[in-house]
């Protein structure tokens, strides 16, 4: 790929970086050309999320010829994760990567965006955006925070997480640390558990001191990646959290609305490969990453009880529609994505679960 007028920077830490924002310079425009930064909630390069943003900027690059260039910076590289979105709105860079339930305190219906527990799996969810209500309404809320709006990845169902101790009724939730972002995490939180949050880099240490007791991240490939296994006994599945978690790229309201047609459609259809692509990517490679985990670090694989997740279900109506019920956005986006589902599941019914019954049944 053709690059030109790449910004010549000197690397800081993720301590100074908020401060420093400000000396890194604005993007170049010379002869139509520009060159603008993206900021993400990930770790540089880290596997499926981080090289999901360099990637986008790989192909906005190519398919402009060079006149729209991004560069990508990792969580803290200019600001930390999780100040990318203000980052972006206030105009500080141009575009963001990261996930919709980041955002949830500043908009709180974003949370429903990224993914609802016991909700669509990634099928279901792209199917909402491309063919549902989901982009407009994703594009109503990310006007609040002066972003536009992309559907940029997505991880597939997750796991359930690491744990030390069994899980063997929704008791064994009270008092437990986990990392859990999201709804999910507001789950737990009526399950009896203690949420903390932390950036994704922070959560081995956090694990291995006991500063948390259990954690999901994503699933087998960026698990392994992290080496999860090393701090924990127990890996659980299914994700009941997160059954397909949107990954966002989200862009400075005015940089969008500045740019021509062409390279809006440009960038539009970048993500819409990049979402694809990055969903194949976490099913493709968590496949050899779970033989891995079991086969040659000898982590232990459970399934939730179906009590443990039946009561989960349960909390999860209740967390959701208590908070659509304080926020007026947060119902409308909640409302439309569950007669979306509701349609979706009729069909998945009808297709998906009986064809993978079968495809259990054994042959003579």
């Amino acid at each position: 790929m053709k690059r030109r007028n790449f910004l010549k920077t000197a690397a800081i830490s993720g301590a100074a970086a908020a401060a420093a924002a400000s000396s890194f310079p604005a993007p170049a425009i010379a002869k139509g050309r520009m060159q603008w930064r993206m900021v993400t909630t990930w770790p540089k390069n880290f596997p499926g999320l981080g090289t999901g943003p360099n990637l986008l900027a790989e192909l906005i690059g190519r398919m402009s010829d060079g006149r729209l260039t991004v560069k990508v910076f990792g969580g803290g590289e200019i600001v930390p994760a999780f100040e990318s979105m203000d980052a972006v709105g206030s105009g500080t860079v141009e575009m963001g990567h990261g996930s919709p339930y980041y955002w949830k305190g500043k908009v709180p219906g974003t949370q429903f965006l990224a993914s609802v527990p016991f909700g669509m799996n990634a099928q279901e969810l792209n199917a909402w955006y491309q063919y549902g209500d989901g982009q407009k309404l994703a594009d109503e809320a990310y006007a609040q925070m002066n972003s536009k709006f992309f559907p940029s990845g997505n991880t597939g169902t997750q796991m359930g997480g690491w744990f030390n101790k069994e899980i063997k009724s929704l008791e064994d939730y009270k008092g437990l640390k986990m990392r859990i972002p999201g709804l999910g995490g507001e789950v737990v939180k009526a399950a009896g558990g203690n949420v903390v949050n932390v950036p994704g880099a922070e959560i081995p240490p956090a694990l291995q001191s006991g500063a948390i007791d259990a954690t999901e991240w994503v699933g087998p490939y960026n698990d392994l990646a992290f080496g999860l296994y090393k701090a924990a006994k127990y890996y659980y599945f299914p994700g009941w959290h997160e059954p397909g978690t949107l990954l966002d790229n989200f862009i400075n309201l005015d940089k969008w609305n500045s740019l021509p047609k062409d390279l809006q459609a440009i960038v539009e259809t970048a993500n819409k490969a990049v979402n694809q692509m990055v969903l194949s990517e976490f099913t493709g490679r968590s496949t050899a990453a779970l033989k891995t985990l079991v086969e040659k670090h000898g982590v232990e694989l459970r399934s939730f009880p179906s009590e443990v997740l039946a009561g989960l279900n349960v909390l999860a109506d209740e967390v959701i529609a208590g908070i659509a019920a304080g926020d007026p956005l947060s119902k409308k986006i909640l409302d439309n994505y569950m007669v979306f589902m509701q349609n979706a599941t009729a069909w998945t019914r009808a297709s998906e679960l009986p064809y993978l019954a079968a495809r259990e049944l054994k042959k003579g």
